[in-house]
């Protein structure tokens, strides 16, 4: 899953991005440094985004978050307790309980240099580094009473916020930080956080924290786990590590054991439910986003703390959207989608993924309020990501509309936007390139319209991550559509074949090939395309557009083929 956190990323190729989404359109100009730092700057009221008074409000002792252990020098059980407290929130990327959490345990023993250093790493997710240094600090002035390991453990968080600080477009401070973690595994090889800090490290940003874990990861984690059987953070780690693989089986084993060991963190849950919308067990993935939904929700009225302040909830409620959306269940889809839009967006890529909610209202035939939400997008965003997604729905708005030239000048807004997007983010932005297709498309230049799309195509669904894989298939339906609108049947049923490949359990595949069918005067192909996509529309509302045109196209059929035998027979009597 591409995060906002992830700005200094290795080895990415800012000629390779701009080709695979558009080469073939010559669209993309000169982009950002890889590295556009944007983190707030904490007051005395605030700590990145949340008001310290909510970080240091203190805290119960709660069971189900996790079964994470680390000895750390106190004489307090209760600061231990507390300090594993915090460590299992942190690794499950709850950062308000994870703070207060730590905050506890320093109320028991203010000299507890392993809290300050949670903080820290608290501090950091929170964008927030002149917070997580001073935190930082106060762990390393303290580091006199701690053990050889924690001490280690100081120095190595040393290197990882020079590494986080540095402006340089090298990354020789990377390399320092690497290179310390592993001369610490050399000498301390069965300490299972250092192999959790070397998957980290692998990712190649300073913000590492586990979702971005590759091939050689999944050696760091299981390495991890032989040293400290069941740690559910390694588990958590795997889970993303084989989801970004595309191993969705792998990684829905390793949510499952996540999920036992700490039922009571929604972000459990919420793993748990991308693995089965991948796997196609839709109403499963429901009952998981629903349950972490509910956790959520008895937390912020059980800790009188607003929903705004976490960043999880407006993911958790965009998938479950998208997941009801992919039903046909737009009724319950969309005021979920509408609350993940209503929340405010703390990193680029969240902003950026409130597109969602102008995309639903593009697809259920509604460009006016997709215009309007596109422009609020456009006007309220903090970076370059999300006014880009503004511009380009905007323009798509404008395409809906039959408005040409409007549509044109949003496209050169949003071109302007990307010259300010971090290189290493452009990749998963097809948005502009999609308006710029489906313009040519309007303009009827149906070739490189073609051929731009088919690539954009590929590359969406070649996307790591749940958001990613979610909003390409509705992606591939807008499309299909704009192609048939367009009278480029060969592209609309093109298309339809990857929606299908993509997830073949969404019926919008089946009834956009069923229309190419039909376009085609293939009656029996249009037929089984409607009855698949009856069948799997079978929850759907009964109202649905769609799902009532299957039904008209179906029952017609139906009628053609028994008028067909009663003419026969009357020639025959003739």
């Amino acid at each position: 899953m591409l995060d906002g956190r992830d700005r200094k990323i290795v080895g990415t190729s800012s000629h390779w991005v701009a080709f695979l989404f558009f080469g073939a359109m010559g669209l993309l100009g000169s982009v950002a440094p890889a590295f556009a730092q944007n983190s707030t700057h904490h007051d005395h009221e605030n700590i990145g985004w949340i008001p310290r008074e909510i970080l240091e409000r203190p805290v119960s002792l709660r069971k189900g978050i996790g079964n994470l252990h680390e000895e750390v020098a106190t004489p307090s059980p209760q600061a231990q307790a507390f300090y594993d407290q915090g460590l299992n929130y942190l690794h499950a990327y709850d950062w308000i309980e994870a703070a207060r959490g730590f905050n506890q345990a320093l109320r028991l023993d203010p000299n507890l240099a392993m809290a300050y250093l949670g903080l820290s790493d608290v501090y950091t997710e929170l964008q927030d580094n002149s917070a997580a240094r001073a935190a930082f600090e106060k762990a390393q002035s303290m580091a006199g009473n701690t053990s050889k390991r924690e001490r280690t453990r100081i120095q190595l968080r040393s290197a990882q916020l020079d590494f986080l600080e540095d402006t340089s477009s090298g990354m020789q401070k990377y390399f320092t930080w690497r290179k310390e973690i592993s001369d610490a595994l050399a000498a301390s090889p069965a300490d299972p956080w250092l192999w959790i800090l070397r998957g980290f490290a692998d990712e190649g940003k300073a913000v590492a924290n586990g979702q971005g874990g590759g091939i050689d990861t999944i050696a760091f984690y299981e390495t991890a786990l032989a040293y400290s059987p069941d740690n559910s953070a390694a588990h958590h780690y795997l889970a993303h590590t084989f989801e970004n693989l595309g191993r969705t089986q792998d990684a829905l084993e390793q949510t499952g054991l996540f999920v036992n060991l700490a039922p009571s963190i929604p972000h459990a849950h919420h793993m748990r439910g991308h693995e089965l919308r991948r796997l196609g067990r839709t109403a499963e993935a429901i009952e998981e986003f629903r349950r972490a939904d509910e956790l959520e929700n008895t937390y912020y009225r059980t800790e009188n703390i607003s929903s705004i302040y976490d960043w999880h909830h407006a993911h958790n409620v965009s998938l479950l959207g998208m997941c009801y959306e992919s039903l046909g269940q737009m009724k319950a889809a969309e005021p979920l989608l509408r609350e993940a839009f209503s929340l405010p967006a703390y990193t680029d890529i969240s902003e950026f993924n409130r597109r969602e909610w102008p995309d639903f209202l593009l697809d259920r035939g509604r460009p006016e309020e997709a215009l309007k939400a596109s422009q609020e997008m456009i006007e309220k965003s903090s970076w370059a990501m999300g006014r880009l997604a503004g511009h380009a729905l905007a323009g798509r708005a404008f395409l809906a509309m039959n408005r040409i030239d409007d549509a044109k000048n949003e496209l050169e807004l949003a071109e302007r936007e990307m010259e300010h997007v971090p290189t290493g983010s452009l990749g998963a932005l097809p948005n502009a390139g999609i308006l710029r297709a489906e313009i040519l498309l309007s303009d009827r230049k149906f070739p490189q319209a073609d051929a731009a799309l088919k690539q954009i195509e590929a590359s969406i669904r070649a996307m790591p991550g749940p958001d990613s894989w979610s909003e390409a298939l509705f992606q591939l339906q807008s499309i299909a559509r704009f192609a048939q609108h367009s009278g480029e049947w060969d592209l609309a049923e093109y298309t339809a074949k990857q929606m299908i490949e993509h997830d073949p359990g969404f019926a919008g595949g089946y009834y956009a090939l069923g229309l190419a069918a039909e376009h085609a005067s293939d009656a029996a192909l249009a037929r089984r395309q409607f009855e698949m996509a009856e069948k799997l529309w079978s929850s759907a509302d009964p109202d649905l557009p769609e799902l009532v045109s299957v039904r008209q196209k179906l029952d017609a059929t139906n009628r053609t083929l028994l008028a067909k035998p009663l003419n026969g027979n009357a020639e025959r009597t003739k």
